[in-house]
């Protein structure tokens, strides 16, 4: 059967449902299942789950044979389920895998008899006829209406999709999405970032129209940042797909419902998270074929308003997206099986009594039982397993000294709370915490702090860059950089930071773009846009970490800077990923600006330890352990009091005259040590 023949066969009842809630209502929106399923002998749903029973003591005291009664309880619990998702992987499995027809790989045929099966036909006594014709007549016809609705598999790219074509790994993709489709059954699509989860997406989407005849209507929810990059990617690779965008203030989103929505001359609606919130009424009032949510790590507190008004809505099926890796939080875990399988996992208090999530944190077995109960829907590669041709991303650590001004801050900070420093002040997270954050502004830059900036009148002059020693490092990279016709990103966390560097910018006359989180959509729209421009003469995009650091392409950029680091490294990691992804042309090269001797130094290497074993957790098949995150007050007094006896020692400043090339090189010294 040719993709065309298949088209044809599709069945059509779909498109036939109504767009809009109401009426006859399409049969279990929720569900975790499509509305087709697998029906067994007895017509029972394919997968009714009947949880087993929890041990209980209704005695306070928790004797040591009673732990162990409820360890084995817990082991017996993980073993039923993924006795259960083994039957989902069985289950999604194309049954058109094996057969080497192109571009479709469909497997006719009768299915064999099973040994049981035949033991049984030989002990009734008749082995030479084990069907009468009218059975085998059943059979043939039975067989002829599943080969018309055959699993879907492409070899290479589909015709639908116009400006480009997908590679290999993204064509396996979207199979499993198709797969997961076809069999009813919801998932994620966890790829590490800058490997074209959105192309992906819109190639699941387009497949529906074209193959099975339902255009839609399907919602993708995303963070406000991507909006104008979702509807850029459907118009470049699937244009016959008629999407729409939700954003705006009350006045413009009401003609835009009015106007467009309710008539309904569209196949995919994307919007983000907070028009969802706000516009949840007219939302509710749809038939969503596919609720497609990037970043789905915004669902995971299922006790969120978000969380809490998507469950609410009528869908067929439901798609999360999501690039950094899975933590070890049961209950979190629970949220996205939840979302995923709403028939099955729908009591967070069940679950969580049921696995005791305190005392299974520890249990490494039952951890890596719990990820293989997610494993058949879930779906994650990592560039450098998939993408041989993506340019290689080198990283290179630039060590600095604090400037006179600097130095003086530092102490002063330091000082202010002495007691900390010789272990007689009371210990308060929260104090351990503020005393962090000024010395990292201090890092960056004094005048981050009221009255440490000369003036008024205040000037933009050398000063700006003399006091503060990244910004003497960054100056000289960028004139260097600037030489090279490279083209910069340059992430800060601090958006008072990204200030100072917008005067530093107009000081110095290079062009840029600008981009936090109090950004209004339009103007990330347009600086995105004129950033990535054929022949763009802007030098500089500027962005904070978090808020640029999600889902934006670009690509155009061949270097990062890190002006900070961010505790969590994926998040640092997310922010390189805005160059280094699917498009880039030239080697990425990233600079991460750290202040020696003092605080920064500390969370470079704590961010270190966690991103590798984090990674071996990772490609061992097991989850990370959230409690890692969390800083404890030993480790933040350690941080503090790191390089403070160095900082007290003298006033001056430890800016030297050294040209860049001469500070790269000490500083990939330093790194193969």
């Amino acid at each position: 059967m040719d993709a065309a023949a298949a088209a044809e066969a599709a069945p059509t009842a779909a498109s036939a449902s109504p767009r809009l809630s109401g009426g006859e209502e399409e049969p279990s929106t929720s569900a975790a299942f499509s509305q087709e399923p697998v029906e067994d002998e007895k017509n029972d749903p394919p997968f009714q789950l009947k949880l087993p029973p929890k041990a209980t003591k209704s005695d306070k005291d928790i004797d040591p044979e009673y732990e162990e009664k409820m360890k084995t309880d817990r082991a017996k619990r993980f073993e039923f389920l993924l006795k259960q998702t083994e039957l989902f992987a069985h289950f999604i499995q194309p049954a058109a895998q094996k057969s080497p027809t192109s571009p479709l790989k469909v497997k006719l045929g009768r299915p064999r008899v099973k040994k049981d099966e035949k033991q049984s036909l030989l002990s009734a006594g008749d082995y030479r006829h084990r069907r009468t014709e009218q059975e085998e007549d059943e059979e043939l016809l039975s067989e002829s209406r599943k080969t018309s609705n055959v699993c879907i598999r492409f070899e290479e790219s589909p015709s639908y999709v116009k400006g480009g074509t997908l590679r290999d790994y993204q064509v396996r993709g979207l199979n499993w999405m198709i797969s997961l489709y076809e069999n009813g059954v919801n998932g994620i699509l966890a790829d590490e970032m800058g490997l074209g989860k959105t192309l992906q997406t819109i190639a699941l989407l387009g497949y529906l129209k074209h193959y099975r005849n339902i255009p839609g209507p399907h919602m993708v929810l995303v963070p406000k940042s991507t909006l104008h990059n979702w509807m850029n990617e459907f118009k470049r690779w699937v244009p016959s797909l008629r999407a729409v965008c939700l954003i705006g203030d009350k006045d413009a989103r009401a003609a835009f419902i009015r106007d467009v929505m309710m008539p309904g001359e569209w196949d995919v609606c994307v919007t983000s998270y907070e028009m969802v919130i706000k516009e949840k009424s007219v939302f509710k009032k749809f038939n969503w074929r596919y609720l497609v949510i990037d970043e789905a790590h915004r669902i995971k507190n299922e006790k969120s308003k978000l969380s809490e008004i998507v469950r609410e809505f009528k869908t067929t099926n439901r798609l999360l997206l999501t690039g950094t890796p899975l933590q070890n939080n049961l209950h979190e875990l629970w949220a996205l099986l939840n979302f995923l399988l709403p028939d099955v996992f729908n009591s967070a208090e069940d679950f969580d009594s049921w696995f005791d999530t305190k005392n299974c944190l520890g249990d490494q077995k039952l951890v890596e039982r719990l990820h293989a109960v997610l494993k058949p829907f879930l779906l994650r590669r990592i560039k450098a397993e998939v993408e041989k041709s993506l340019p290689p991303k080198k990283e290179v650590k630039i060590y600095l000294g604090l400037s006179k001004m600097q130095r003086e801050w530092y102490t002063k900070i330091l000082m202010k709370d002495i007691d900390i420093l010789n272990s007689a002040g009371k210990m308060d997270k929260m104090r351990l915490l503020n005393i962090l954050m000024q010395l990292r502004k201090c890092c960056n830059h004094p005048y981050l702090f009221d009255g440490a900036e000369p003036g008024p009148p205040y000037t933009t002059d050398t000063h700006l860059v003399t006091n503060s020693g990244k910004m003497v490092a960054l100056d000289k990279l960028l004139s260097k950089l600037k030489e090279q016709g490279s083209r910069v990103l340059v992430f800060s966390q601090m958006t008072r930071l990204l200030d100072i560097l917008e005067d530093y910018c107009m000081w110095r006359g290079y062009e840029y773009c600008r981009l936090d989180g109090q950004t209004p959509h339009e103007e990330r729209e347009e600086a995105i846009d004129t950033f990535n421009a054929p022949n763009s003469r802007k030098f500089v995009f500027m962005l904070s970490t978090r808020a640029g650091g999600l889902g934006i392409n670009l690509a155009t950029a061949d270097v990062v800077i890190l002006y900070d680091s961010d505790w969590n490294p994926q998040v640092d990691l997310q922010a390189m990923d805005r160059a280094h992804r699917i498009g880039q042309k030239k080697a990425v090269r990233v600079f991460r600006l750290i202040t020696d001797n003092t605080v920064e130094e500390r969370i470079v290497e704590r961010a270190e330890i966690k991103l590798r074993l984090d990674s071996i957790v990772i490609q061992q098949g097991r989850l990370i352990d959230q409690q890692s995150n969390k800083l404890a007050k030993d480790e933040m007094l350690q941080m503090i009091r790191h390089g403070a006896t160095h900082v007290f020692a003298s006033k001056d400043s430890e800016l030297t005259d050294e040209d860049i090339t001469t500070i790269l090189e000490r500083g990939e010294k330093r790194q193969l040590k």
